[in-house]
């Protein structure tokens, strides 16, 4: 059983600033079962996008959420992650947005490469 969303992203929240990340939430979506996007902010210029893994990355890792790089395309990479997560919002209104900023760059998540 999947863990809920809320609870999954208020978890996040707590191990980011346990960490000493600062994690913010900017974008509140469907409480069970919205999609999760991390945003993520070196505040160096350079910025990170996280989505949901597609499910066939995802069956045979035994993880609860896994996530994937999204790639941003463009000059400036915090208009381009901002365009996309626009345009994600546009197609499911449901997703949560979480922000984190750290000088190192650490997200916390568990990554798959596809």
């Amino acid at each position: 059983m999947r863990l809920r969303s809320d609870i999954w992203v208020s978890a996040y929240m707590r191990r980011c600033r346990t960490e000493g990340a600062f994690a913010y939430l900017r974008r509140r979506g469907a409480e069970e079962a919205g999609a999760i996007f991390i945003k993520l902010d070196s505040l160096d210029g350079s910025v990170r996008l996280f989505g949901p893994a597609p499910q066939h990355a995802v069956e045979d890792k035994g993880a609860d959420r896994l996530f994937v790089e999204l790639p941003l395309k463009g000059d400036i990479p915090a208009l381009a992650a901002e365009e996309k997560l626009q345009r994600e919002i546009s197609f499911d209104p449901d997703l949560w947005v979480v922000e984190v900023e750290d000088r190192a760059g650490r997200h916390f998540l568990n990554v798959v490469e596809v």
